[in-house]
């Protein structure tokens, strides 16, 4: 009766340990990926983002050029000027002329600048 006692009780702990062996593994979980194209998208409208800063603070510096009333709009680095105020043809050209120098600028569209 004694050897079954202790048999027993050595079975219990070995059971023990193994479970808490089970709990104590950590788990790890896969790193997160970014989807591709989701990742494309981010840096896409963080270049765009960039882009239109850097365009808007060449045209505000600009003297010659009413850079406070020209809105500038940035799309897959396509850059699109609007005015509600009225500019000359040099002032037109110069505000495309900054536009286009700007680093991933792909073109620049000037449809919505008013000119005389």
């Amino acid at each position: 009766m004694n050897k079954f006692a202790i048999a027993a009780a050595a079975a219990t702990a070995l059971t023990f340990t193994m479970v808490n062996a089970a709990f104590a593994q950590q788990t790890t979980q896969a790193p997160m990926v970014v989807a591709a194209g989701e990742m494309t998208k981010a840096t896409e409208a963080t270049s765009d983002t960039w882009i239109t800063t850097k365009v808007k603070a060449d045209l505000v510096t600009e003297k010659g050029i009413p850079g406070t009333d020209i809105k500038v709009e940035t799309n897959k680095g396509v850059v699109s000027l609007s005015s509600t105020v009225t500019l000359t043809s040099a002032q037109k050209k110069l505000a495309v002329d900054i536009a286009k120098k700007i680093k991933g600028v792909q073109a620049v569209s000037a449809d919505g600048l008013k000119s005389e």
